[in-house]
């Protein structure tokens, strides 16, 4: 019963943020530089975390954060929550640009501020396009210097389950020569993907080590990312 007050009472104070933090970036963050706007989402993510740590005891450690990006890279990580979609915000250098399906961009106020930052809408339904447009879209955010965001599985997948890894990060990583870092972690065994319960205790959040994919295919990228994901994830608690 007190998980789930905790619970609704983060949610709606979640809800508040993102109204907060979402005006304020389609009104007085267009009138600044990108920059501006990027650590205003940055401030977002950094306030949730923090009101998931109060109002429902929920925290997380970071296993690797010397490998966490300091330049233009492609972050591939495992998809099991939405927690990973705030705290990514906050732990990854304010430039940064997600792959993410078009129909968030259609939200009231939070579609409105996605679409104030330079991320990559995907139709998933467009398939050779889809992955155009990330190669496309994707290179040149990350000549800006830019830390593109991947979720490769495309949907959030519950612990114990696998989903097939999709290729268009992979095949952006094969065409742009940019370096890859996969991250792993634990976040659905705490914040179910469909459900409102935040239970208490501490996410585990792994960030490999950069690699370079010269000379392999996006096949080969795919399969190198999905097997250390896995690995990883594997070795994580998957109790609260």
């Amino acid at each position: 019963m007190l998980i789930t007050l905790r619970s609704t009472l983060y949610f709606l104070t979640m809800v508040t943020s993102i109204t907060v933090f979402g005006l304020a970036i389609v009104t007085i963050g267009m009138l600044l530089p990108l920059s501006a706007r990027d650590r205003m989402a940055t401030a977002w993510g950094s306030t949730n975390l923090w009101l998931m740590k109060v109002l429902c005891g929920l925290k997380y450690r970071i296993h690797g954060t010397e490998n966490l990006p300091q330049h233009a890279a492609i972050v591939m990580c495992k998809h099991q929550s939405t927690w990973e979609t705030i705290a990514l915000k906050a732990i990854i250098r304010p430039q940064q640009s997600l792959i993410l399906k078009q129909e968030l961009m259609r939200l009231p106020v939070f579609g409105w501020a996605l679409a104030a930052i330079p991320n990559i809408p995907i139709d998933r339904s467009a398939g050779r396009q889809a992955v155009k447009q990330i190669v496309e879209q994707g290179t040149d955010l990350l000549e800006q210097g830019r830390v593109i965001i991947v979720f490769p599985e495309g949907t959030r997948t519950a612990p114990g389950e696998r989903k097939k890894y999709g290729i268009g990060g992979a095949m952006l990583a094969e065409k742009s020569g940019y370096p890859i870092i996969p991250v792993a972690h634990n976040a659905g065994v705490f914040w179910r993907r469909r459900g409102l319960k935040k239970y208490p205790g501490t996410i585990d959040l792994v960030v490999g080590e950069a690699f370079d994919p010269a000379g392999m295919t996006a096949s080969e990228i795919t399969r190198k990312v999905e097997t250390w994901i896995e690995a990883e994830v594997a070795r994580l608690p998957s109790k609260p």
